[in-house]
């Protein structure tokens, strides 16, 4: 795979075929994808705890949403936020939005120097070789580019409608229905 064709920094947004399906509904962004597979966070699934259900030091110092990232390992932690200030474990994904998975984070939140449009999600979404690109091909994903006003500002029930829009789709006109002519 060369580099003009991988999908990192893209939003994957399910299509209504994946009805059923744990990611049914979903807005995925994509911080990695490569031979080997890609790796991704849900956006738009929040939880019902608090990050201080997780980190007990952070009650009344911090506050940012808990998602559910996705089916692997749930029990793992991961940080979006917007790009600029680095620590241990940082991944800069664009130049919006970084992934950090380090104390350090945990840190600057308890002694409120994280920044203050933070996502915590739990466990994360994967997919092995090549197969991210045969679901594309069924038809089950749209690929959209990423934005971190999506990630960020848009209130979580409409991201996905709203990453669709920025390829001029409407995700209510699309057909449940997998299926070529």
């Amino acid at each position: 795979m060369s580099q003009t064709q991988s999908f990192k920094n893209q939003f994957l947004i399910s299509l209504p075929s994946l009805k059923g399906d744990y990611f049914q509904n979903t807005v995925s962004l994509l911080l990695d994808h490569n031979e080997q597979g890609a790796f991704g966070l849900i956006v738009n699934q929040p939880l019902d705890n608090d990050i201080s259900d997780i980190f007990p030091e952070l009650k009344g110092c911090f506050q940012c949403p808990l998602m559910e990232g996705g089916p692997v390992e749930q029990d793992r932690i991961f940080f979006l936020h917007p790009t600029g200030q680095l620590y241990e474990s940082t991944l800069e994904v664009s130049d919006e939005v970084s992934l950090t998975t380090s104390l350090d984070f945990v840190e600057s939140m308890r002694t409120g120097n994280a920044p203050e449009k933070t996502i915590a999600c739990l466990g994360y979404s994967g997919w092995g070789a090549e197969q991210l690109e045969r679901e594309l091909a069924e038809n089950v994903w749209l690929l959209a580019p990423a934005s971190g006003h999506i990630v960020f500002e848009v209130p979580y029930s409409q991201r996905a409608t709203e990453a669709a829009k920025l390829l001029g789709v409407d995700l209510n006109l699309i057909s449940p229905e997998v299926g070529h002519d």
